[in-house]
């Protein structure tokens, strides 16, 4: 061998990635998607959610008014609007109880598969009178799914 052969073989540079490169690369993705998978599941049901939290506000606002002015003279007598139920998520938004013992608004949702939200995920608002204004607590099945 001469040594022109030589040095041609030893400066002669390699390129690409070996198998070990490849194999840490596609695990990081792994880790990456299996942490931000269940992050994005959570992030669309809380948005879809949304969607049941706003329809509670108009029948709140009702509460808050008739509370406030009087109008109608008996608050207890609040009819449920049809249009409050407006949207793909919202099932019923129902008012009922009394200004002595409070009054609730609860918002039930329809299933949607797709964003992750089930009938169960209730929003319910409960309204205490005092001193002329509402006070309004949330509880219902939202909070177990941390979605309220």
């Amino acid at each position: 061998m001469n040594t022109t052969d030589i040095n041609t073989v030893a400066t002669k540079k390699q390129s690409g990635f070996t198998l070990i490169e490849l194999m840490i690369v596609v695990a990081i993705i792994g880790i990456l998607a299996m942490i931000a998978l269940p992050a994005y599941q959570t992030y669309t049901a809380k948005a879809g959610f949304s969607e049941v939290v706003s329809a509670a506000g108009p029948a709140k606002t009702a509460v808050e008014i008739c509370v406030q002015t009087g109008i109608p003279a008996n608050c207890d007598d609040l009819a449920d609007q049809a249009g409050w139920a407006s949207g793909d998520l919202v099932n019923t938004v129902v008012i009922s109880g009394t200004e002595a013992a409070g009054y609730v608004v609860t918002v039930t949702p329809n299933a949607d598969v797709q964003s992750g939200v089930t009938a169960a995920e209730t929003y319910v608002l409960t309204g205490t009178v005092a001193d002329g204004s509402v006070n309004w607590a949330t509880s219902g099945g939202c909070i177990a799914a941390n979605l309220c």
